[in-house]
């Protein structure tokens, strides 16, 4: 397995796994061609310091994805955090190991920023995915809350 950033090219393929399961084919928009939207929040996204689209493959092949923020605070003593949002792997590589190494990679690259403190938020119904996060050494710490605009 291999980790690379992603590229613009790989928006179609990045946007049909964020899309591939109930809750992402609810808030995603699969098409022939990549929506301006996502091309647009993509190159928001690279011209971000600190912020990328980490990729796992397979003989080039995308195996799975998540976003990963370097976030510089003042909290705990000005202690930069890493956060990690839009996980998923292909479902042809799921219970493969992809996210575990997918996860291992992108902790590696936060100590390596400088991060004391590596985050994610997850939807309540992923309880799937709460365990594996748990089995990475993740712990429920906060409530989160959000305001949908």
């Amino acid at each position: 397995m291999d980790f690379r950033m992603a590229e613009e090219g790989d928006l179609q393929e990045i946007v049909a796994m964020l899309a591939d399961d109930e809750l992402g084919r609810a808030r995603e928009a699969v098409a022939d061609e990549v929506e301006e939207k996502y091309i647009q929040s993509f190159r928001d996204i690279r011209a971000q310091a600190g912020n990328q689209i980490l990729l796992a493959t397979e003989d080039n092949a995308i195996t799975g994805c998540l976003q990963l923020t370097f976030i510089p605070t003042l909290a705990r003593g000005g202690q930069k955090r890493a956060q990690i949002e839009g996980v998923r792997v292909h479902k042809s590589h799921r219970g493969k190991g992809v996210g575990r190494a997918l996860f291992e990679e992108a902790i590696r690259l936060a100590e390596e920023n400088g991060c004391g403190i590596v985050q994610l938020t997850t939807d309540k119904r992923r309880s799937g995915a709460h365990a594996f996060y748990e089995k990475l050494g993740f712990k429920v710490t906060h409530e989160g809350m959000k305001l949908f605009l």
